[in-house]
């Protein structure tokens, strides 16, 4: 490796990148506070606009962009900006939905640097840990104690601690644990003018005799807050909800309920009168009050098991007529998902297979789930359920005496129940198909999210679903409905087009209109995701005027000049916070794509449609260990916003609607700083919940790139990677004895640009098809076959890896398969598509498609054996070429493993007992990941006797011609090292990988002595 895997790959000398623009907006300002501070600090155009957004619908450019390594770092940045009245904005994984992490401020991101575990304590239950912490890389380290942080956001595995605690945060088992606020023991934190303190546990009397309203900052803020104990703790009992889930406004309600050691809402004993926790008041203050270096949390044992009932309604208000009744029974959590998602989900490949499951005139479906100790107990739970709600239902098992039997009508049509992993998660994935489907949208509508997680007491939830139609209807407009039923925070997002004065008018006038539904119905405007700029401004009508202006003396106590986040929760009258404004979208916004796209955009706007998809909810920031999947490589190994693929599309949404300069898009910087380090895995186009195809956006913008300045000799050579690797068949030996000569890498690195240390593809002299000509053909006669197949020579098996290619023809003539190669063809146009020649890549397609597609129309499959030119065949063809023969090609390719699994070939094999047991890690192609068809080679070689291990991991960082690339090799190493460990982790006695760039890049590996073979060559290994 040329790079140690904790390095910044971008410290290579080699690397023509540094994630950010050479122009600078504030060069003093960044001089000044890099000398104040030891912490990065960046005011560059890149920088600030990949900051300028969050998940939110809203966009706000910030001043600068600070990534901070300590305390003292924290403190002297805002020592700095509190001198000279410059805003700060605290700020972790950016997944707010409120709007609440973006503003013209600078901005500190605490993922980067102060994102350790300091501490944790098991016997207490206690953890220490700084605000950039991922929820879910701290409850990894936890579950070797069986312990966690409980409150559950749905966006935990890429949300921080930190944000956490701005928004007060909970998630779909808040009926069991509550919010964030119940698990605060102590914060470090900054205050407005740079004083360091901490906040936990004080008796209301040391409260009292810390305040001084004419002492420094932090006795002033003491004194506010005995002035609100001491004043408005009566308006305060009265003025806020009734409700377990309220995070509107400050977190006043836990404060006086600790003071005098009142229950809060939904049973949470709140100890002895005369004692608080200060550290809680900043639970879902949104950064506004004070900075969060440090804190201290309490966790929680994780349950023994749980057990899930999926209820099934002919329509959504029998469902919230039956949430009250079924909280009786106590579960951990109860959610909705309503017809319009159920049917969304029916068309989609990868949720309409859930849908099946449930019976006719369902409409909406009520997901009720216990924790158990054991199953038994599970079932026992679920039977008590069913008994009272369903009583139709044949249940698993047996109630309780003891359980609850409500009065209540039984509603539900039908219940499903599960109890082993796989199926509760099969129930949980149809109630969380409702995002990814909302957000896959690429027309000007857009599910806004600005009303979606209003607080309603569930007995009121039938009135207030009734209710929020009514207005929707009224607003010509609708919405689905999903989420915690449970605790009464139904998400419900409009779809609304924001770039249209109409538009706007409806955001408002929803908004306002609902926020009167609440009020009325004793509700909060926000259950979970806070205030922000969506909400900010209707916390006046829920409170009233006198607690609005209590919200502002505390504002001011804790931060005079309003510098820290400033208009989130609450805000001067000389400069209210607006929800109509500083929209991402808005009727101003105007995109110039500046070219004809050279692609097939099927989707709704074509190109724009797809570069403005990204929701900005970090799914692509998640780490390998705690999310998994393909998405994002180079973020896992550089942790950089503008290598994910949120940055990404942000970067390239602003380069073409005019927040960066007209043209940016196709200049040298951009393309090596944003679009080149996309190693075009398509991670994203399964990963992403909005399906953002960030692969095929980056082959659009280089052929753009390339039609405007040239193309490099390098990238040409790679994209003729096919005419290369036939002379260097023809050369061989000589054309691999070549590149072993002294100094021949070093000169191929310094005039071409291929990395000296990485190995060079070696070459036979006899090729695949060679091979398969000179023995004969086929050994199995059409007439005796019950399938025939074409088995396509791609480069890589031609040319440089034929035994894989002998091993299919083996293994599909063993299951009686007539084989032929086809005449005539060269590449499938891979490589001339991922570097951007997308011209080249379409005269390849058509070459292809003449050929094939005959073929297919007379009953033949197409078989390949290369992952990534299956997948052109199967997919990006389809991008390419727009008419029948083509999408009868795709229909008729398969991958090798897949065509073996699909016709279940293999049960015509007879396999060897002796290697029954031998135990194999597999590492997938990252194409067939993103095509939901990797699984074929896993089901195929367990059948064949094989133990496989199918690593959940990410792409290996070859990626074709990147790990090839010397300014990108550290990074393609840097990657390689996340699969390397998983590698180490596995039990398997040897790696097998179906991708030529996959086995290359585990063969670079210290302790590898050969690059692992393809799951064909062991199938073929496997038979008697």
């Amino acid at each position: 490796m040329s790079l140690e895997p904790s390095v910044d790959p971008a410290t290579d000398r080699r690397a023509n990148y540094d994630y950010r623009s050479d122009d600078v907006d504030r060069p003093a300002l960044v001089d000044d506070l890099e000398r104040v501070v030891g912490c990065s600090v960046r005011a560059d155009s890149y920088s600030r606009e990949l900051y300028a957004t969050d998940a939110s619908p809203y966009e706000v450019t910030p001043i600068a962009v600070a990534f901070p390594e300590s305390t003292a770092d924290v403190a002297g940045i805002l020592e700095y900006c509190a001198e000279r009245t410059i805003p700060v904005l605290p700020r972790g994984g950016g997944t707010s939905l409120a709007g609440q992490t973006v503003n013209r401020a600078v901005v500190l991101d605490f993922t980067r640097h102060m994102n350790e575990i300091l501490e944790v304590d098991p016997d207490e239950r206690r953890a220490t840990v700084q605000p950039g912490t991922i929820l879910g890389t701290l409850n990894e380290t936890l579950a070797a104690h069986d312990l966690k942080f409980a409150p559950d956001p749905a966006w935990g595995d890429k949300s921080a601690i930190g944000g956490a605690i701005g928004n007060n945060s909970t998630g779909a088992h808040s009926l069991k644990y509550g919010k964030t606020d119940a698990y605060i023991d102590a914060c470090e934190v900054v205050l407005a003018d740079g004083t360091v303190t901490e906040f936990g546990e004080v008796s209301t009397a040391e409260i009292t005799e810390r305040a001084d309203p004419d002492g420094d900052l932090e006795a002033r803020i003491y004194a506010e807050l005995d002035r609100i104990l001491a004043e408005d703790a009566d308006l305060i009992e009265e003025a806020y909800p009734d409700l377990k889930r309220n995070v509107s406004g400050y977190n006043l309600d836990r404060l006086v309920a600790e003071s005098r050691g009142n229950t809060l809402p939904g049973g949470e004993e709140t100890g002895e009168a005369g004692t608080v926790n200060l550290a809680r008041v900043l639970a879902g203050s949104e950064g506004t009050l004070a900075i969060v270096t440090e804190a201290t949390v309490s966790l929680e044992p994780v349950p023994e098991t749980k057990a899930v009932s999926l209820l099934c309604y002919p329509e959504l208000h029998d469902a919230m007529r039956d949430v009250a009744p079924i909280l009786e029974h106590e579960p951990a959590a109860v959610e909705v998902l309503d017809d319009v998602l159920i049917d969304l989900a029916r068309d989609t490949a990868e949720f309409g297979p859930v849908t099946e499951i449930l019976p006719d005139g369902t409409n909406a479906v009520l997901l009720v789930e216990f924790y158990a100790d054991d199953v038994a107990h599970g079932r026992e739970q679920v039977a008590g359920l069913l008994a009272d709600r369903c009583p139709d239902a044949d249940a698993e098992g047996e109630p309780a005496d003891d359980a609850p039997k409500t009065d209540a009508e039984a509603l539900a049509l039908e219940a499903i129940e599960a109890y082993d992993d796989a199926e509760r998660a099969k129930l949980w994935k149809l109630r969380k198909s409702g995002l990814p489907i909302l957000l896959s949208r690429t027309t000007d509508e857009k599910h806004i999210s600005f009303i979606e997680d209003t607080g309603i007491p569930p007995a009121k939830l039938p009135e207030f679903v009734e209710g929020f139609e009514a207005i929707l209807e009224d607003h010509d407009t609708y919405a689905s409905i999903y989420a915690h039923a449970g605790p009464g925070v139904l998400h419900v997002r409009p779809l609304v087009n924001t770039k249209t004065e109409i538009g706007l008018d409806q955001l408002y006038g929803i908004a306002d209109d609902v926020t009167d539904l609440v009020v009325e119905l004793g509700g909060s405007v926000s259950g979970e995701h806070g205030d922000g700029r969506a909400r900010t401004q209707w916390n006046e009508k829920l409170y009233g005027d006198d607690l609005w202006e209590t919200f502002q003396d505390l504002k001011t106590a804790f931060d005079p000049d309003w510098l820290l986040n400033p208009g989130q929760v609450v805000f001067r009258e000389d400069d209210p916070t607006d929800l109509r404004e500083h929209l991402r979208f808005d009727p101003d916004y105007a995109f110039e794509t500046g070219f004809e796209p050279a692609l097939e955009w099927e989707n709704d706007n074509g190109f724009q449609g797809m570069v403005e998809l990204c929701h900005g909810c970090g799914g692509c920031r998640g780490e390998q260990s705690t999310t998994g999947g393909v998405m994002c490589p180079t973020y896992r190994a550089s942790h950089e916003e503008i290598t994910a693929t949120r940055g990404r599309a942000n970067a390239l949404r602003q380069a073409m609607s005019g927040d960066l300069e007209p043209g940016e898009a196709f200049t040298d910087e951009f393309v090596e700083e944003v679009m080149g380090l996309c190693i075009g895995c398509k991670g994203c186009a399964i990963d992403c919940p909005s399906e953002v195809d960030m692969a095929k956006l980056k082959a659009e913008v280089t052929h753009e790139y390339h039609e405007r300045n040239g193309a490099t000799l390098r990238d040409r050579l790679f994209a003729e990677v096919a005419t290369l690797s036939a002379w260097g068949s023809r050369l061989a030996p000589l054309s691999n004895a070549a590149s072993k000569l002294p100094g021949s890498r070093r000169l191929l690195e310094a005039t071409v640009g291929i990395d000296s240390s990485r190995p060079l593809p070696t070459f036979h002299a006899t090729t695949f098809r060679d091979w398969f000509e000179r023995r004969g053909g086929c050994r199995v006669s059409a007439a005796d076959a019950d399938q025939k197949a074409v088995v396509y020579p791609d480069t890589y098996t031609n040319y440089n890896h034929p035994e894989a290619g002998k091993a299919a023809v083996r293994v599909l003539e063993a299951a009686g398969v007539h084989v032929r190669l086809p005449d005539d063809v060269g590449d499938t146009g891979r490589p001339a598509f991922s570097k951007g020649f997308l011209e080249k890549a379409r005269e390849t397609a058509v070459e292809n498609v003449e050929t094939l597609a005959p073929l297919a129309a007379d009953g033949w499959d197409v078989v390949v054996i290369e992952p990534s030119d299956a997948v052109m065949f199967q997919s990006d063809y389809l991008d390419l070429l727009s008419d029948d023969a083509t999408e009868m090609l795709a229909n008729a390719t398969y991958g090798v493993c897949e065509y073996v699994d699909s016709f279940r070939l293999d049960e015509k094999l007879a396999f060897d007992p002796d290697l029954a047991g031998e135990t194999v890690t597999y590492h997938g192609h990252c194409h067939q990941k993103a095509t939901r068809k990797d699984h074929h080679a896993v089901g195929v070689l367990r059948r064949a006797g094989y133990e496989v291990d199918p690593l959940d991991s990410g792409c290996c960082g070859m990626a074709g011609s990147f790990g090839y690339e010397a300014e990108h090799a550290s990074m393609s190493d840097a990657i390689a090292s996340i699969l390397y460990d998983q590698v180490a982790d596995s039990d398997g006695d040897r790696v097998v990988a179906p991708g030529a760039s996959c086995r290359t890049q585990l063969g670079n590996r210290s302790s590898a002595t050969s690059e692992p073979p393809t799951p064909i060559e062991l199938l073929e290994a496997a038979l008697e």
